[in-house]
């Protein structure tokens, strides 16, 4: 069951993130929209509403949720340079999920949303000096979270639902 909970494995957050890291990180964040859209390309509105494991959620629900997390990452990657580690607000990922247009709503305006998203992001992530990659935020579960190491989860982030989505196109016999 965890190799469909955690396709690529569980993020480590334990694990140090260093600048010659970054420049890779960033670019796995700058090809997901392009990786998402192929991804689930070909799917039909059937196949979009199927869930890539037990009691997991639809793919859609997948495409929607990633939209809602990096538009909060990028919310917070801009308190973090603009305030002395600010203090986010977590949210129910699972409920947001649940809301009747995550359910319901075509995933291009998602995919439309995560493409110009991106782009500002991996804008705003390039344009770091080493200092303002490592201002903090401080998740009130989580504690102080950089910059660098925020990059490092939501590179990972993507790439984990990505790993959701083939798993989903493997079982089903459509080429990854």
């Amino acid at each position: 069951m965890d190799d469909l909970k955690y396709p690529i494995g569980q993020y480590n957050f334990s694990k140090e993130v260093i600048d010659e890291q970054i420049p890779g990180l960033v670019s796995q964040i700058e090809v997901l929209p392009d990786l998402l859209s192929r991804s689930i390309g070909g799917l039909s509105e059937e196949q979009l509403n199927c869930s890539y494991r037990p009691e997991g959620w639809t793919i859609r629900q997948v495409v929607h949720h990633i939209a809602d997390s990096h538009m909060n990452g990028y919310v917070r990657f801009r308190l973090a340079l603009t305030e002395d580690r600010p203090t986010i607000k977590p949210y129910d990922e699972v409920q947001w999920a649940e809301l009747e247009d995550a359910v319901n709503m075509p995933v291009d305006v998602s995919l439309r949303l995560i493409e110009s998203l991106h782009k500002r992001w991996v804008r705003l992530i390039r344009s770091l000096s080493s200092t303002q990659l490592d201002s903090e935020f401080r998740h009130p579960d989580i504690g102080n979270v950089s910059i660098k190491k925020a990059i490092s989860l939501y590179a990972w982030h993507g790439n984990h639902h990505l790993g959701h989505i083939n798993t989903f196109k493997k079982k089903i016999g459509l080429e990854i």
